[in-house]
């Protein structure tokens, strides 16, 4: 996502970071790249306008031009202006003192509401809460149908008695999840093809008749300015409290994501960034600035990790690692850890200073992982465990049992030595040089330090 503003920006402002001093025509002609990106992106022209506006009077302050880094600070006030522009400040959904906590999701027709509801409860129920959902879209043909299979498969309750009246459909559910003690309803309203009076009617009804906590707009971000415009529209009709982004990994441009918040005063709440059901995540606008001006996003890197792997796991892991007891075990278990986190690609460029060098990242072959995955699997518990057992004739047997070849089974038992040796050295304190690197490039280690020293000849005490 937002990959083609990402590289303009970048390029725009890299410019700028490599100059030792600024002047007022090296920024006029980055704010001119900055303002293309963004147009480019489809942001909005007033938008653009005052964003570059903004950024262009605080660079040319004394502050910056004075600065022993006034690349950076321009950087940095780039960050700040698209942060604030995104929409600063908490982005968690408003919870009521008594519940249920109603969330009415509301949108035109394929913007991806019945699947975002899905998403929704999932999250929620990550959180400890017990959501259920209520269809109440009874306009689109199957529209009840795919929120009952999506409920199946979360084992989460779907209320959709009622086929009729949208309106007795979501006072019903409500009713019914009350009952059964559930403390968060999500409804599933009707959408059309265009804003019309019919839908905003019935969207009307349907949050006069559940008191919603939170209404929340439904936005395809691959439609660009069309989104922001039906935001514009929904937000004359139907006062939603912010919005929820679809398909935002599909949207390489982000002009969406850069206006809705400028142009509605309503800010982003989450982003879908993903297919499956489990990617669906709390919106936050200084992390994405982050990513977008390829800084990384560590915060995020860290809580998909921590949700995707247990506590005493994790510390058992890094006990072993660190003794240089990296074993396929371990291995599996890091693989099934790291396909819980998501797309390796999305995974890589969260890690701040790659962006650059993860050009062509899409192309990756994830499937390379598979077949590390098919060569562990064909490997007996012990070879697993005690990678050393691992002779000529295992390494035949491995490699036909996992469509491979012996190269390939080759190169698997020479990383993972490479690996256990690194990790062992990092447990010692020592800093490790990284493969192709030449011996002592990271500085010297501590101990080679003390050896240096102890080999040095004391000089003789001159005698008077």
């Amino acid at each position: 996502m937002f990959d083609t503003l990402s590289d303009r920006l970048q390029g725009a402002l890299g410019d700028l970071r490599k100059r030792g001093r600024l002047d007022e025509e090296a920024i006029s002609r980055a704010m001119r790249e900055v303002r293309l990106a963004l147009l480019e992106a489809d942001v909005n022209f007033e938008v653009v306008k005052d964003f570059v506006g903004r950024v262009r009077e605080r660079a040319l302050g004394a502050d910056v031009l004075k600065s022993l880094t006034p690349g950076q600070q321009v950087v940095k006030i780039v960050h700040e202006e698209l942060t604030s522009l995104m929409g600063a400040g908490d982005s968690r959904l408003a919870l009521a003192g008594r519940p249920p906590t109603v969330i009415l999701l509301a949108g035109l027709q394929g913007s991806g509401k019945t699947t975002a509801a899905a998403k929704l409860a999932l999250l929620l129920r990550k959180e400890g809460r017990k959501p259920g959902l209520v269809a109440a879209d009874l306009q689109r043909p199957a529209a009840i149908d795919q929120l009952e299979q999506l409920g199946r498969e979360l084992q989460v309750p779907v209320f959709s008695e009622e086929r009729a009246d949208p309106v007795a459909a979501a006072a019903q559910g409500l009713e019914r999840a009350r009952a059964e003690g559930l403390d968060t309803v999500i409804l599933d309203t009707a959408g059309r093809l265009h804003v019309d009076e019919a839908l905003m009617d019935e969207l009307a009804a349907v949050r006069d008749a559940t008191r919603p906590t939170n209404v929340l707009l439904v936005l395809d971000a691959m439609t660009g300015q069309d989104a922001v415009r039906v935001a514009e529209a929904f937000a004359e009709r139907v006062a939603f409290d912010g919005v929820v982004l679809t398909k935002l990994d599909g949207d390489a441009r982000g002009g969406a994501a850069l206006s809705v918040k400028a142009v509605t005063g309503k800010p982003i709440k989450l982003a879908s960034v993903g297919e499956r059901l489990d990617q669906l995540e709390y919106f936050h606008p200084d992390r994405m600035a982050s990513r977008i001006l390829g800084m990384g996003d560590v915060l995020s890197l860290i809580e998909k990790a921590e949700a995707a792997v247990e506590d005493d796991e994790r510390v058992e892991m890094e006990r072993r690692m660190m003794q240089g007891e990296f074993t396929f075990d371990d291995f599996l278990r890091s693989y099934k850890m790291l396909r819980r986190m998501g797309p390796l690609q999305g995974i890589l460029k969260m890690i701040p200073g790659l962006g650059k060098q993860l050009e062509g990242i899409d192309d990756v072959d994830e499937k390379q992982l598979g077949r590390v995955e098919a060569i562990v699997l064909s490997m007996t518990p012990k070879e697993r465990r005690l990678p050393h057992v691992i002779d000529g004739s295992r390494r035949k047997r491995i490699a036909a049992g996992s469509g491979t070849t012996v190269e390939q089974v080759n190169q698997l038992l020479e990383a993972r030595k490479q690996m256990a040796k690194m990790m062992k050295q990092l447990g010692k304190g020592k800093m490790p040089a990284l493969p192709g690197q030449p011996q002592g490039q990271n500085g010297p280690t501590r101990s080679a330090t003390k050896k240096k020293k102890s080999k040095r000849k004391k000089k003789p005490k001159s005698r008077r």
